[in-house]
């Protein structure tokens, strides 16, 4: 990038240590200050990677800041983006970046009217592995995608998160909270989504939080439903269906399978860069893929483990500021964002209403980010 774009982080908790520790990979940024509610936390997050510790106010007056990342919590991502804008900087969200279409298309227009820039996460679909996927589903080898399944599946995140209640109110359970990583990089892809339906549940009304801590032992109230069995139809005539649930002790699916007319390809958990990739032929016979050398697809944490991780959080912001300079679309532009939660929010819609939906956004598939293209984000 041509110039070096100075970037704050609004809130400092869990999250905000992966983009401090990996912003310093990427060409152009400099992560200058970093804010939060309480100041203790974010004087910590300053004294740990040498940052300047703000406040909230403080942070959007910062005229060395050109780009804001939003790592607050889901509840308030529209209203701070909304701060970002105004003060006139540009605003990178963690997912999802709002919790309805209405919140999201005021974002846009703020933006457009400022003539700034809203992204969001998730930026994992720029991995290795999927971008290998794409480039097998591009390249015609398993023929046209004409459906396909996704599973996101656990028993819940109360038993390791030491505070879970916000995960079970309405704006989170399983659709958007871990949602976003599985419909963006269906979106990447195979493109927009046309059609939704879906049926949902709630396993339990209460639920107990047994993650050490001192909130262990006390119940949750459930506001959102935790089971949500959708249909997704896309624009291309391809039929997917998701499987979200926090009341599954143990399920067999693959995180993502696609099926086209010559073969099939088995994407690996979105919710991570890396990870191995399988395609089938027409009669069936499953092979591993042999990872392509993409940058973002080199293992750069746990390296001292048994199976190392590639992790490259932050790549979303380093391609949305290049495309900035460009001209381009961002691959993690608002455009994608919004419809993935778009797709979300219809599917739990659907849920409560029966009907099959027509969503009332599209957007372009994100560019393809080949070896070369990651590379150039990357310091030398």
């Amino acid at each position: 990038m041509a110039k070096t774009y100075g970037v704050g982080i609004m809130g400092a908790g869990n999250i905000s240590a992966a983009y401090l520790k990996l912003a310093p990979l990427f060409k152009g940024l400099e992560v200058r200050a970093v804010a939060d509610i309480l100041p203790a936390a974010a004087q910590k997050r300053a004294d740990e990677f040498g940052v300047k510790a703000q406040t909230p106010d403080e942070l959007l007056k910062n005229s060395e800041l050109d780009v804001i990342v939003n790592l607050t919590i889901p509840a308030t991502h529209y209203s701070v983006s909304m701060d970002i804008i105004s003060a006139g900087k540009h605003a990178y969200s963690e997912k999802p970046f709002v919790l309805s279409l209405e919140e999201g298309m005021a974002l846009k227009k703020a933006a457009d009217d400022r003539n700034l820039k809203v992204g969001s996460a998730p930026d994992t679909f720029l991995g290795g592995a999927h971008q290998q996927a794409r480039d097998i589903i591009d390249s015609g080898k398993i023929g046209k995608i004409m459906s396909g399944t996704t599973h996101v599946m656990s028993r819940g995140m109360e038993h390791w998160h030491p505070n879970p209640d916000f995960f079970f109110q309405v704006g989170a359970g399983p659709v958007l909270d871990i949602g976003p990583y599985y419909v963006t990089d269906l979106i990447h892809l195979i493109g927009p989504v046309k059609r939704v339906s879906a049926f949902t549940s709630m396993a339990r009304a209460e639920r107990e939080v047994t993650a050490p801590g001192p909130h262990q032992g006390t119940m949750v109230k459930v506001g959102t439903p935790t089971t949500i069995h959708g249909i997704m139809e896309f624009h291309n005539g391809a039929i997917v269906t998701i499987g979200t649930s926090w009341d599954v002790a143990s399920h067999g699916h693959h995180n993502i399978e696609l099926y086209g007319t010559e073969g099939t390809v088995y994407v690996p958990d979105p919710n991570f860069f890396g990870g191995d990739l399988i395609t089938t032929d027409i009669a069936g016979t499953k092979t591993p893929v042999t990872p392509w050398q993409h940058p973002f697809g080199k293992a750069n944490q746990d390296l001292d483990k048994e199976h190392p991780r590639a992790n490259y959080r932050t790549a979303g912001l380093a391609d949305m500021m290049q495309a900035i300079e460009q001209g381009r679309p961002a691959r993690c532009g608002l455009d994608v964002a919004l419809h993935a939660v778009d797709v979300m929010t219809s599917l739990l819609k659907a849920g409560e209403s029966g009907q099959v939906l027509t969503l009332s956004t599209t957007c372009e598939r994100p560019a393809a980010l080949s070896p070369e293209d990651s590379q150039a984000l990357l310091k030398a």
